[in-house]
């Protein structure tokens, strides 16, 4: 196996090619505080993409609560219990990643979903950790609580589908990162959907080969968003590009929340794909878990949350503005705005939202507003 460098885990690994980074990386920014799990976002894919025979259980945008939801069951709490806990120095993993972990004979430490597993897409759904009893009182943070997390294929940087399967058939594109099946390639041993540690990857009976999201690439190759992002109702997604950490440019919006100010963190870096999708992690919830499943960095990036000065704020608020891709940003004053790559204004956002109060006597027409709209 090859030596790469991971820059989320803070050291290099093994990986079953060498590290040939694309010209570009697809990411994206999930904030999970703005999340209502309304399922539009997987109902927009669902309606896009898999309506069709053979994909009716494959949900490749899906929406689940933790701590007890999970699509297909138990993806996240199964892998987590063969791989053992490692710990962090830092910013440095010092545990074996799924790559290095893996046994004999295999690529990749994995398990394959049974049918049963996709049986349940709503399986613990608005279910809180703990409870209230009578008299009890709000702590922070909360004893009781849940979150919605989103989750798309990451689109890794170093995908174990693509390391896992014997016929070559998943590649990363080179002009933008984005992991796809080749269909044409693909034989159907299902080896990807076995190997992909977030259970992105599906098989579909009727055709015999794997599927698995696109990120609406063709969207993608006209500077719009994926289906999933503008039709969000929260507006908790950003889409865009990602630079390495030492390439990182300030006005890129992706580069500034994951690099720059650190409040947007990878789902399980411990598993040593490099996600490029990021979350910014939820207020409320025990650090502890919070750790588990976005590393070292969550108690930094929290509080950076909570403290938000004009730039972190006005770039959230840029947040679902516009169908656009935003791959630079500026705040000028009281405005925010998004560019394309050419420096063309795409959205201006005003940090804060104007508000009218009207008199509750008009004079003109002498008559009162009572409970007037």
């Amino acid at each position: 196996m090859a030596r790469v460098y991971n820059w989320q885990i803070g050291r290099e690994m093994s990986y079953w090619y060498p590290e040939s980074r694309p010209r570009k990386q697809f990411a994206a920014v999930f904030d999970t505080n703005k999340c209502i799990a309304c399922q539009t976002c997987t109902l927009a894919c669902k309606t896009t993409w898999t309506s069709g025979k053979g994909q009716e259980y494959m949900l490749w945008n899906n929406v689940e609560t933790k701590p007890y939801g999970s699509y297909p069951l138990a993806w996240d709490l199964k892998l987590l219990d063969m791989l053992n806990a490692g710990s962090w120095n830092g910013p440095v993993y010092g545990g074996e990643t799924i790559f290095e972990s893996a046994p004999a004979g295999e690529r990749v430490l994995s398990w394959r979903p049974e049918g049963d597993d996709y049986a349940y897409p709503n399986v613990g759904e608005d279910d809180c950790a703990n409870q209230i009893d009578g008299g009890a009182s709000f702590t922070l943070p909360h004893m009781s609580w849940f979150f919605y997390l989103a989750r798309i294929c990451n689109h890794c940087t170093y995908p174990a589908c693509l390391a896992s399967c014997p016929r070559g058939s998943i590649y990363k594109r080179q002009e933008d990162g984005i992991v796809l099946v080749d269909q044409g390639r693909c034989r159907g041993y299902q080896q990807c959907v076995k190997g992909c540690p977030y259970k992105k990857v599906y098989f579909n009976p009727m055709t015999g080969t794997s599927e698995k999201c696109i990120a609406c690439f063709p969207k993608i190759e006209m500077g719009l968003q994926p289906q999933c992002f503008v039709n969000c109702i929260g507006k908790i997604r950003m889409a865009g590009f990602i630079s390495r950490p030492e390439q990182a440019r300030p006005d890129n919006p992706i580069d500034y929340l994951v690099h720059v100010r650190k409040v947007a963190l990878p789902l399980y870096p411990q598993l040593g794909l490099e996600p490029n999708v990021y979350y910014i992690p939820p207020l409320n919830v025990p650090p502890p878990f919070l750790r588990q499943m976005f590393g070292p960095g969550v108690d930094a990036a929290l509080k950076t949350y909570r403290n938000a000065d004009a730039d972190l704020a006005g770039l959230l608020g840029l947040f679902g503005s516009t169908e656009s891709m935003m791959t630079k940003w500026a705040r000028r004053g009281e405005e925010v705005i998004g560019f394309d790559d050419a420096g063309t204004s795409l959205v201006r956002v005003p940090m804060r939202e104007p508000v009218y109060v009207r008199p509750w006597y008009d004079k003109a027409n002498n008559t009162f507003r009572v409970n007037c709209p």
